[in-house]
């Protein structure tokens, strides 16, 4: 299995922004399909994005839509999670995660987690 490595989470402001990294490790980065999730307190963890192999497709949670913008880079085995006009309700930890397989919204399409990371938007 691939081994996932976030960073990038912390506090910010209401209508600020950040950008989670995930490094991957172990595998070759660009067969896999990668996506984020969050967990916020007291909920499910949810979808929030997830990107093809080469970076064509990507797709999006209604939630986040027009705010965040998954990216990644294969050549530096990373995908990226930029988040803009962060809103009170983004604040989760927030996990990336490897599909070898088909690469969808729910999570039990993914092999590979990493530790997640914290992110808190304050009002």
């Amino acid at each position: 299995q691939v081994q996932l490595v976030e960073s990038g989470g912390g506090l910010v402001q209401v209508g600020g922004s950040l950008r989670l990294s995930c490094a991957a490790s172990g595998r070759t980065f660009s067969n896999y399909g990668m996506g984020w999730f969050r967990r916020a307190p007291g909920k499910e963890r949810e979808f929030v994005a997830r990107i093809s192999r080469s970076g064509g497709t990507t797709d999006y949670a209604d939630s986040v839509k027009g705010r965040f913008t998954i990216s990644r880079d294969n050549a530096k085995s990373t995908v990226y999670l930029q988040m803009s006009s962060l809103k009170p309700e983004d604040t989760a930890v927030y996990y990336c995660a490897a599909s070898i397989s088909y690469v969808g919204r729910s999570a039990a399409l993914y092999n590979s987690w990493g530790q997640g990371i914290q992110v808190t938007v304050s009002s």
